[in-house]
């Protein structure tokens, strides 16, 4: 059974930092591409960053210069490290998963295994 399993959110002052995690179990994610989406409420889920097979990232324009997204392909994670957090930054962050190499790594579309999701808070 494949498995996405998402760590490290929480509650957190605007300016502050969080580390995102998303170990991956029941399959090797190596030739995959990973990335972060969120959803905020009452809003539709938005592509945050992904990182792909080689390792090449891309990031919404919102989050650039501010987050990070790293993989280690031995351990089967990806992580998210997250500076200068803003409350606009507040939402639940979903981990997934993209087999197909081809495909637009922005999409939520696109990618075949989903995370639970992990609250994220940015107070003011």
């Amino acid at each position: 059974q494949v498995q996405l399993v998402e760590s490290g959110g929480g509650l957190v002052q605007a300016g502050g930092s969080l580390r995102l995690s998303c170990a991956a179990s029941g399959r090797t994610f190596s030739s995959a591409a990973m990335g972060w989406f969120r959803q905020a409420p009452g809003k539709e889920r938005e592509f945050v960053a992904a990182i792909t097979w080689t390792k090449t990232t891309s990031y919404t324009d919102s989050v650039k210069g501010r987050f990070t997204i790293s993989r280690d392909n031995a351990k089967n994670t990806v992580s998210l490290q997250m500076n200068g957090l803003k409350p606009e930054d507040t939402a639940v962050y979903y981990c997934a998963a993209k087999l197909n190499r081809f495909s637009t790594v922005v999409a939520s579309a696109n990618y075949n295994y989903w995370g639970q999701g992990t609250q994220v808070t940015v107070s003011s």
